[in-house]
Formats: structure tokens, C-alpha cells, sequence
């Protein structure tokens, strides 16, 4: 049976935390903070937002987090600072492992497809501005039903649209809420726990695979299934 793999997007493959130099300018000591804060606080508002039906797509998720990000960090900045930043949100980077890991499990026969709360065309700008669009059959987005992950209705529209079956389908992801949304839904999940430190969710259900980073996943996966 081919496996198909929905890659989720932010923070998996492309580094969220990738603007903290540009930040520096802005923010000084404080950038780390700053960038935490502000990717908290967009899945934050792509939570509440999916749960009130209020749907608004996840670049207006980023901006309003940008906007909350200044008055709480203190950091006031112009309308033309912030575009700056959005403009630079848009074409972060790609992990380092993120292009050799991919080209493994490709050659290695698996189907790769991308599963993100951002926009198809905002993904697509992301890999080609990160180089690694080629490894991908196409981009998939929770943007066609208006609503966010872990909505358990996002993970059957991926299946739907990718052509896999929940048995044949694995979701890798480095936020522990989309491996927990994707296993309850009926899919495996790889956690990529990318730090030492970083927690999952104590609610009872694990994730089906953790590795340390992309370039252990093709082993992994592959090892974990021939133990089937």
C-alpha cells in the first residue's frame, strides 16, 4: 500500500521563528519574545476564529497577532513596519533538514502532499521562495471549508482531496493540537519534536511516531511499517 504523507506546514517546514534577526531591528533584546508571542497568538486567534465560525484566513490571523504582538511586547510599530514584517512572513525559510528529508521520502515511493491552515497560494509562494516546492503532488488547504485545524472536518476534506484513506495516510506535524486533531480523526501522526524541551499534550492520546527532526523520518516511517 503507497503511504500518503500530508506535511503540515508552519512550523514543521518552514521556521516560524525565521524573521527573529529582522526582529532585532524592531524589537532588540526582546525579538525571541516578541516572535513567540506572535506565533502564539496567531493559532490562537485560527482557534477561536474556527470554533465561532468567524472565519477570516490565516494571513488575517497573522496580522491581527502582529498588531496584538507590538502593544503587548511594547514594540510600537508603523503601518509600514508592520507590512515589512507580513511581507517578510511571507517568504520565511525552510528548516535546514526540510529539502534532503523530503527528496528521501519521495524517491523512497511515498506520496508527499502539503495540509496547512495558510492559504494554497500563500503556501505555494513559501516553497518556491524556500526551493522546495518540486517534492510535493500539490498543496491542500483547510482555506476550502473556512475553518482551521484541529477541526476533524479538515482532516477528512484532506483525505478526500489527496485520494488516501485514513489507514494509508500519515499527517507530520511539530504542533502537538494538529497530531492530536489528525489521530482522532483516524490518520497516524509523526510528531517532530524539534526541541529537547518541547511538551505534547497529556490528553491520552500519543502520537503514532516521534523523531527529532525531518531527517529521521523516512527511516522511521519505514521501519515502523514493515513492523506491521
Amino acid at each position: 500500500m503507497t503511504m500518503t504523507l500530508a506535511f503540515d506546514v508552519y512550523g514543521t517546514l518552514i521556521d516560524t521563528h525565521g524573521l527573529v534577526t529582522e526582529l532585532r531591528e524592531f524589537a532588540g533584546d526582546r525579538a525571541g519574545e516578541f516572535s513567540r508571542v506572535w506565533r502564539e497568538k496567531q493559532l490562537e486567534y485560527s482557534f477561536r476564529r474556527g470554533l465561532m465560525h468567524q472565519y477570516e484566513t490565516f494571513a488575517v490571523c497573522t496580522r491581527q497577532a502582529l498588531d496584538y504582538t507590538s502593544a503587548s511586547c511594547n514594540v510600537f510599530l508603523t503601518s509600514q513596519q508592520k507590512s515589512l514584517l507580513l511581507d517578510r512572513y511571507a517568504a520565511l525559510p525552510a528548516f535546514s533538514d526540510a529539502a534532503s528529508a523530503l527528496d528521501d521520502l519521495r524517491v523512497a515511493g511515498f506520496r508527499l502532499f502539503a495540509f496547512s491552515n495558510g492559504t494554497a497560494d500563500a503556501v505555494e509562494t513559501l516553497f518556491h521562495n524556500a526551493g522546495i516546492r518540486e517534492y510535493f503532488l500539490d498543496v491542500l488547504s483547510v482555506d476550502d471549508l473556512c475553518s482551521f485545524k484541529p477541526n476533524p472536518a479538515v482532516y477528512s476534506h484532506f483525505l478526500r482531496k489527496s485520494g488516501a484513506t485514513a489507514g494509508s495516510a500519515w499527517l507530520i506535524s511539530s504542533n502537538p493540537f494538529d497530531v492530536i486533531g489528525a489521530i482522532s480523526a483516524g490518520m497516524r501522526a509523526a510528531w517532530v519534536k524539534r526541541s529537547p524541551d518541547a511538551l505534547f499534550d497529556p490528553w491520552g492520546i500519543e502520537p503514532t511516531l516521534t523523531v527529532a527532526g525531518l531527517e529521521e523520518l523516512c527511516g522511521c516511517l519505514q521501519a515502523s511499517l514493515s513492523g506491521e
